[in-house]
């Protein structure tokens, strides 16, 4: 694809985003969640620093969103899980997103006995329930972040291997590939050069999609124990002690329930926005 397509195409996209109130709102919550993951990197706030003279204190001027059962300012540790948030996200849906482009590539562009196997494979994968595969995984390992990002992102890479599976069975007939095969055109460059880019669509949608169903999941295992360990913060661990005292501080439960919640909404409204800028059969 060349420069210039690739710039028309930008346009095209940008132009049907902005004409799309959702996945600006979308996009404004994913703009905000970096910069709460900035101002903790930035921050010279101990997330971790205790203060048992200043526990449980409700929301107000001087603890915006309060304080938990150890005087921790939970606005300080919502901002650093906004970072380890994002962490997992990105890390998570980059390996299974490379994982599934190799896969799904080798299998639509062979064919035969390799697409055969790979499919099988995605088949095997996809009949255990995604969340309980990464529970018993985890359960065989430490539980610490780099642990939780790796699992998930080799447990959810099918759905990708299957689009660009689907992808390149839909282009490898198609003139420019034929042209640069009669060209001599190695293998790769087929791949890589000339069929990939123009497969890259569902892909991004799926990535995107990824991103939130990535930050559920750190946050249900943390919640359960098993994720981000204390006293690093997570929104999935804050929660743990939310539930503990639901009854006397409430707060401590709806700001962290609130980030997942809004982060989540945020990363599927842009991924539906996306869809439907590069999805001609979608526009009006």
């Amino acid at each position: 694809m060349s420069r210039s397509r690739r710039s028309f195409l930008f346009d095209v996209v940008w132009k049907q985003l902005r004409q799309n109130r959702m996945a600006l709102v979308g996009a404004g919550i994913v703009a905000v969640m970096f910069i709460m993951a900035a101002v903790a990197s930035f921050s010279s706030s101990d997330p971790a620093a205790i203060n048992i003279g200043q526990s449980l204190l409700p929301p107000s001027m001087e603890h915006p969103f309060g304080t938990d059962d150890l005087g921790r300012e939970v606005l300080v540790r919502m901002l650093y899980g906004a970072r380890i948030s994002l962490l997992v996200g990105f890390v998570a849906v980059g390996i299974s997103t490379l994982l599934g482009i190799i896969l799904g590539s080798l299998a639509g562009y062979y064919g035969g006995w390799i697409d055969a196997l790979v499919m099988r494979f995605v088949d095997i994968m996809l009949c255990f329930p995604t969340f309980f595969l990464i529970l018993a995984v985890i359960a065989f390992l430490d539980p610490s972040i780099w642990n939780i990002m790796i699992v998930i992102g080799l447990t959810s890479w099918m759905g990708v291997a299957r689009l660009i599976r689907a992808e390149f069975l839909s282009l490898r007939q198609r003139d420019f590939v034929l042209a640069a095969q009669a060209l001599g055109a190695s293998d790769l460059r087929l791949i890589f050069r000339h069929i990939l880019p123009n497969a890259m669509s569902p892909v991004l949608v799926s990535a995107t999609l990824g991103v939130a169903g990535a930050i559920l999941t750190e946050s249900a295992l943390s919640f359960l124990g098993i994720g981000v360990q204390p006293p690093t913060p997570s929104w999935g661990n804050m929660l743990i002690i939310g539930k503990q005292t639901l009854g006397s501080a409430w707060w401590l439960s709806v700001f962290p329930g609130l980030a997942i919640l809004i982060t989540v909404l945020g990363y599927n409204l842009l991924g539906e926005g996306i869809r439907d800028a590069l999805d001609p059969r979608l526009k009006e």
